[in-house]
């Protein structure tokens, strides 16, 4: 199993949002980014990831599953870019802010410190785990 993380803003699409969209869950549409993009050609059913609040919070939230690997992004004009299926899988019981990451020794070379633009990234396993750890679970 891999471990990534994406990003939403709260007010374009947040947690809660995705809780509500129940074990079925929801194209993960938008994404106009070429690493982004490979990224998530990366994922695969099972795979798990970081549910991050940017702009408004700023703060790991939730975990969700990958529940549907790459297919074709509908909301693409151009036809390049692809989207998969999340589903929320649990909440953080304590949400792991990004100063808190920053601040950490142990997560300075974490892809959200070093490429903070980026919707979705990587997450290597040791980084998963403590990030757990800080959010409680």
């Amino acid at each position: 199993m891999a471990y990534w993380l994406v990003k939403s803003e709260p007010s374009v699409w947040s947690w809660d949002q995705q809780v509500a969209k129940g074990a079925k869950g929801e194209a993960w549409t938008g994404v106009r980014n070429h690493t982004a993009k490979l990224n998530m050609m990366k994922m695969k059913k099972g795979d798990r990831a970081f549910f991050y609040h940017s702009n408004e919070g700023k703060e790991i939230v939730g975990i969700v599953e990958i529940v549907k690997e790459h297919y074709p992004d509908s909301t693409d004009k151009t036809a390049k870019f692809v989207c998969v299926d999340i589903a929320a899988d649990k909440p953080l019981k304590k949400p792991v802010p990004l100063e808190a990451i920053k601040t950490n020794e142990k997560l300075t070379e974490m892809d959200l410190v070093k490429y903070s633009r980026l919707s979705v990234q990587s997450v290597k396993p040791d980084e998963w785990k403590l990030i757990c750890k800080l959010g409680g679970i």
